[in-house]
């Protein structure tokens, strides 16, 4: 007789709409989008891939500090976003920098932010996001928050929230999602699983089968998806933002995907931790070329159309480093100012210290 376990891993069975190969897979439907809302998908993971490009080249000429690569997670990252409005919250981690731009955040601020740069904290107004959370997994509690608030305020807003699989390892992820659902937030948890937390594996993370069940234990759905997939990720997210919206609580998402990349440039070197073999294995997943070859078969895409993307992107990337590399330098005053309304006195004391200096 099968056990309740197994039940809950075949409910758990990662949903996938396209095939490698850019077809509807027999059975499933694509999410109802128009041919211009397909159209935009590519582009953002088009614009996506290759600011990731760019940005590893610049950190490389030492003009960018910290950064997280993110080229193949593209369908992830843009296909769990797109459901989103302005008046939605993003709550992210240290890899999530593309979420943020793509709900407003000017590209310069996110390479001040990698620079180490006061104003890089400055979030504009009307720029619903929270900074990137170096603490692993505290977004997940923030978001839980920022839900209740959505709550009270009686809109029909919602929170969405970033980790990685190594997020799910810690503390916050629980008592987060465990908050959450007991209050039914308006929130939606993604766990972008590229299988390694830094160097370490899943398999050395958690017994679990899957990340997605873990959202059993806190009473909400918990979603698996092909997270190399943008319309599965797209239909996986936009029915749990509408569930949100119209107050039935949250749901957690696990998108199965991989970085092509290292961890971040700070070093990291994933040839230590990871075969060829299952590198060249992911890598015939790549999002971009799977959804290419559906737009195309639909007489959507071409490869002049890419090409245009791909100079803009490299042309804003130029434009946002220029005007990072001309914000004016930090001073322990200015670093001080920039925190209070009204300096306190003793703040004022340690500006008239520095100034002594």
């Amino acid at each position: 007789m099968e056990n309740r376990y197994e039940a809950i891993l075949k409910e758990m069975e990662p949903l996938s709409v396209l095939s490698p190969d850019g077809e509807i897979i027999p059975g499933q439907e694509a999410p109802a989008l128009e041919d211009k809302q397909l159209l935009e998908l590519m582009r953002r993971m088009v614009f996506t891939r290759t600011w990731d490009q760019r940005a590893v080249s610049l950190n490389r000429q030492g003009r960018l500090g910290f950064y997280a690569p993110v080229s193949g997670q593209e369908a992830s990252i843009v296909g769990t976003g797109f459901p989103l409005v302005k008046e939605d919250f993003v709550c992210p981690g240290y890899r999530d920098m593309p979420q943020l731009y793509w709900h407003g955040l000017p590209m310069a601020n996110a390479f001040l932010y990698s620079r180490g740069h006061q104003e890089g904290g400055r979030i504009p107004q009307g720029v619903n996001i929270l900074l990137p959370q170096i603490i692993i997994g505290a977004q997940i509690v923030q978001a839980a928050g920022v839900a209740m608030g959505l709550k009270k305020r009686g809109t029909t807003n919602v929170a969405m929230a970033y980790t990685g699989d190594g997020g799910s390892s810690q503390g916050d992820f629980y008592e987060g999602m465990n908050f959450a659902g007991v209050y039914k937030l308006p929130v939606v948890f993604v766990v972008q699983n590229n299988h390694y937390a830094i160097s370490t594996p899943r398999s050395k993370q958690t017994a679990a089968a899957t990340i997605a069940q873990k959202a059993v234990a806190a009473g909400i759905p918990g979603v698996q998806v092909d997270g190399m997939d943008i319309l599965a990720v797209y239909k996986a997210a936009s029915e749990a933002v509408e569930r949100a919206r119209r107050g039935e609580g949250p749901t957690l998402i696990e998108t199965l995907t991989y970085r092509f990349g290292p961890h971040s440039m700070s070093g990291d070197d994933p040839t230590k931790y990871r075969t060829k073999d299952e590198q060249g294995e992911w890598e015939v997943k790549d999002p971009l070329v799977r959804f290419r070859r559906f737009l195309e078969k639909k007489g959507l895409w071409s490869e002049e159309q890419e090409m245009k993307i791909v100079e803009e992107a490299k042309a804003e990337v130029a434009n946002a480093i220029k005007q990072a590399e001309a914000a004016a330098p930090m001073t322990v005053e200015g670093l001080i100012d920039s925190m209070f309304e009204t300096t306190p006195a003793y703040l004022e004391e340690q500006k008239e210290y520095f100034r002594g200096i």
